[in-house]
């Protein structure tokens, strides 16, 4: 069948992207775990648009006999506030329709992250850095990266955001490259760090590629993306013509 176009008629709007995407990612999460993953190693997607901040200090609502002791005693004064905030500035947060791998040996450890890209991510410019300096900072981590582009409705390179990034701007891709998948491992290599790529690059139409994402060393599983679409497709009820 080949890949369709989510953002314009006729799927658009009878068929969300938003809705595609977070099952397409699921799908991919499922292939990985059911097929190719090792015991010690989990896939699971994660999925947000628009503004989203993850909060990493929970608030609780409890009696004050609940609180333990050492927990009351470090708790601050209820009627303390900071001063004003010496700078405030807009904040650029990007859309996540990701698949993350982890590893459970040696506690929970992020080893790829799959990304698929959505308009918001090539909108502003402000977005497209954001998404680059996101996975930018994986792979400052030793994380593999891999990034699918199928949006129709915008015409940023966010690969081209992400080499620039990372500082290896010869990786940019020709002119006029539309849709496109790549995979990133870094690596380190005769004493030197290096960023290997794998890009593919197709049109509506045509079938997506199979890349590999690394998990660690030179062990690497191969990611299905053709198949997982056509899955996630027939989930949705997307027509097959």
């Amino acid at each position: 069948m080949g890949l369709r176009d989510h953002f314009r008629p006729p799927l658009h709007p009878a068929h969300h992207w938003e809705s595609f995407h977070s099952n397409w990612a699921t799908r991919i999460a499922d292939a990985l775990n059911e097929r190719w993953l090792p015991r010690e190693y989990l896939a699971e997607e994660q999925t947000h648009a628009g503004t989203n901040l993850e909060i990493d200090v929970a608030t609780f609502e409890q009696r004050s006999g609940d609180l333990h002791p050492l927990d009351a005693g470090a708790l601050p004064p209820p009627s303390w506030q900071p001063g004003p905030p010496t700078a405030t500035a807009a904040l650029a947060l990007p859309d996540s329709f990701e698949v993350r791998v982890l590893t459970n040996v040696g506690g929970a450890t992020l080893v790829g992250v799959i990304e698929l890209v959505s308009p918001a991510n090539k909108d502003r410019p402000e977005q497209r850095r954001a998404f680059a300096t996101k996975c930018a900072g994986f792979l400052h981590q030793g994380v593999s990266v891999i990034v699918v582009d199928v949006v129709t409705t915008r015409q940023a390179n966010l690969h081209d955001e992400i080499v620039e990034a990372v500082g290896a701007p010869a990786l940019r891709f020709p002119s006029g490259t539309g849709l496109y998948a790549v995979a990133y491992r870094p690596v380190v290599r005769d004493g030197s760090v290096a960023l290997d790529v794998w890009a593919a690059t197709f049109a509506l139409g045509e079938a997506l590629p199979t890349l590999p994402l690394r998990l660690q060393g030179d062990l690497f599983v191969p990611v299905d993306f053709d198949g997982t679409y056509e899955e996630a497709c027939r989930k949705r009820r997307i027509p097959t013509t």
